[in-house]
């Protein structure tokens, strides 16, 4: 039976939490706050005043082809980045489940990559792809394939979400990998006494028991791939080539702090606000139904 603590009077509670939610305070309601706010007017080049133009902002934005592009760059982009970390880190946490003999150093190494920050990661990445001295270029130029991510859109998109994919494989793989230690190994014991080979236990078994691991770490990368890859597309592409990397964290920097459009910078920050805050929604309710059943 579990035991609840309780607490004699409101206080101390109070006392406890306070830190947090002035941290919360401080580092994100009152920016969300400014945001929404500095959405409805809009400044002029020197900051010395403003005019108040309502949902004037947020009607250009949805009039500008531009940023409706980066809906759609930021869509793929996102989509590209959880597909390719999770299915590398769930093959990679099947295969780190059936070692034995040394597995500790194998989940290790396997885990390093997420200490690597997003900047960093994107400076590797930069060097290994560079047209000019880069290793990866190098060897792609000798199988006769002409690399220049700085020209070519596409494989600029490739680069930024290999590179986003590199450092979030090893956070999905912890969450695969302990699913995967959760499943019952009588019940794969006796598939494999019935004769499913290893796929058909994975697929009939293996992988519906992961589903609620697997939902949630969509939710998780798909956030991460809308805030955390700042860092991988400005070192890398800027947004480039012709926008074809740009996506919406990133337009809210180069119309913000790059073009100075700090009342359309603030209106975009207020739509993310708002699409995280849906998938937040979807990801408790999806936990919520899980709970009850």
């Amino acid at each position: 039976m579990d035991k609840r603590v309780t607490f004699k009077g409101w206080r101390l509670p109070v006392l406890l939490i306070l830190p947090q939610a002035l941290i919360t305070a401080v580092f994100f309601f009152w920016p969300a706050g400014q945001a929404i706010y500095q959405s409805a007017f809009i400044p002029d080049p020197f900051g010395l005043k403003s005019q108040f133009v309502g949902f004037g902002n947020f009607e250009y934005l949805f009039s500008d082809p531009y940023y409706l592009a980066s809906f759609k760059t930021t869509a793929v982009f996102s989509i590209l980045v959880t597909v390719v970390s999770m299915s590398v880190a769930l093959w990679l946490a099947l295969m780190a489940d059936r070692i034995i003999k040394g597995a500790g150093t194998y989940r290790t190494f396997l885990i390093w990559p997420y200490a690597v920050a997003p900047a960093v990661a994107g400076v590797l990445w930069l060097f290994m792809f560079n047209p000019n001295v880069g290793i990866a270029s190098w060897y792609l130029d000798l199988m006769g394939y002409d690399w220049n991510h700085k020209l070519n859109s596409g494989q600029a998109m490739w680069l930024v979400v290999l590179a986003s994919s590199w450092g979030r494989i090893s956070y999905n793989f912890l969450f695969f990998l302990a699913g995967l230690q959760a499943v019952p190994k009588s019940v794969i014991e006796a598939a494999a006494i019935d004769g499913a080979h290893f796929w058909r236990r994975f697929w009939t078994i293996v992988f519906p028991l992961l589903s609620p691991t697997t939902f949630f770490l969509l939710v998780v990368n798909i956030v991460y791939a809308f805030f955390e890859t700042f860092g991988v597309i400005h070192t890398i592409t800027s947004g480039g080539p012709q926008q074809a990397t740009t996506i919406l964290v990133y337009k809210v920097f180069a119309d913000g702090f790059v073009g100075q459009d700090l009342g359309s910078s603030a209106a975009q920050s207020v739509v993310l606000l708002v699409v995280v805050g849906l998938l937040t929604i979807i990801q408790f309710k999806f936990i919520e139904r899980r709970v009850h059943y």
